[in-house]
């Protein structure tokens, strides 16, 4: 009996090494390194989000670009009106450039039109036409100044008052009567320019107003446009249209507003010839500035543009220059208007 434990007992110690051994070897153990390589893990392709089709009737079309509208930086248009602080009307003239003067071709054929004379002699300053810039807007008269306009000036004192003369207008204005300035050639006729005036006396009455009289450029600028027309109201004489060709004499102010310029100046053809601030310089054209000439330093006489009541279709032009008066000349067929800016 003894021995039959016995025996048992080293059957089952002998089952325990074994379950030992088994046991660490299966904890010891590596996977091997030429195994099958584990399967990757497969990453889901993104779907892209499908893009709605337009219908059928809407066509996918890029904004059409629009070059802005060149508008004058103190905001005013072309031909805008005012009243200004002494009752005036005027219109806006914005800046800009035109062709100034007369080419030599249109200088032959207005010769061939056989002009007068004394007209042909002052073609030649009309050349060369050249550009100019003019780099600011400005207020100018709608009219000629009228009579009416001009006895304001006297009532306050004008020809009295030597702030508003220069120096050379005081020259002319010593040892003058003075209550018996201006000379009225037209009798009362309020509503008609004011002529018979020199051109000191245009310059003081604008001083006194707070303006001053315009460039010659700025003159021909508002009476032919960016166009550069030979008359205000195109390049057709029209007698029509302004107070012009043998007229009885001078007319009340806007009586022709078919012959308004651009910017609805009128009387820039006829009625009265008008001062401009410019010295006369005959060959001044051939060396101008581009931008905003003001015509030489220094002359004996002065510019007047447009036509008369007694023009011809030759003088009527925007472009015609008369030359021959000095600043201390005034005569029946000469006025002005004024500019402010």
């Amino acid at each position: 009996m003894h021995r039959l434990l016995a025996a048992v007992a080293a059957i089952a110690a002998t089952g325990l090494a074994v379950a030992a051994c088994s046991g660490s070897s299966s904890i010891s153990q590596t996977p091997s390194s030429v195994g099958p390589t584990p399967a990757p893990i497969s990453t889901p392709t993104p779907v892209p989000t499908p893009t709605p089709s337009l219908p059928p009737s809407v066509v996918a079309t890029a904004a059409p670009t629009r070059a802005p509208t060149p508008v004058p930086s103190d905001g005013q248009s072309a031909g805008e009106t005012r009243i200004d602080g002494w009752g005036i009307e005027q219109v806006w003239v914005p800046a800009g450039s035109f062709t100034m003067g007369t080419t030599a071709d249109a200088i032959a054929a207005l010769t061939a039109g056989d002009p007068p004379d004394w007209v042909v002699t002052e073609f030649p300053s009309e050349e060369p036409a050249h550009e100019v810039r003019l780099s600011r807007g400005y207020w100018l008269d709608r009219t000629e100044v009228t009579n009416d306009a001009f006895s304001a000036f006297v009532e306050a004192g004008g020809y009295t008052n030597r702030t508003l003369w220069s120096d050379e207008g005081l020259i002319w204005l010593a040892g003058k009567d003075t209550a018996r300035l201006p000379l009225h050639c037209q009798g009362d006729v309020p509503d008609h320019p004011r002529m018979c005036l020199t051109w000191y006396e245009a310059e003081a009455y604008a001083t006194w107003r707070a303006g001053r009289l315009p460039t010659e450029a700025e003159w021909e600028y508002a009476a032919r446009g960016p166009d550069s027309n030979t008359y205000p109201w195109g390049n057709r004489f029209d007698i029509d249209r302004a107070n012009v060709v043998d007229s009885v004499g001078p007319k009340p102010v806007g009586s022709y507003p078919d012959g308004a310029s651009w910017v609805g100046a009128e009387d820039m053809a006829g009625n009265a010839m008008e001062w401009v601030s410019d010295w006369l310089g005959e060959t001044y054209y051939e060396s101008s500035p581009l931008d905003d000439p003001t015509g030489p330093t220094i002359g004996s006489k002065k510019v007047e543009k447009g036509g008369w009541w007694g023009s011809n279709e030759f003088v009527a032009r925007s472009a015609y220059r008369h030359y021959e008066d000095p600043p201390t000349y005034g005569d029946k067929h000469i006025g002005f208007r004024v500019v402010s800016q």
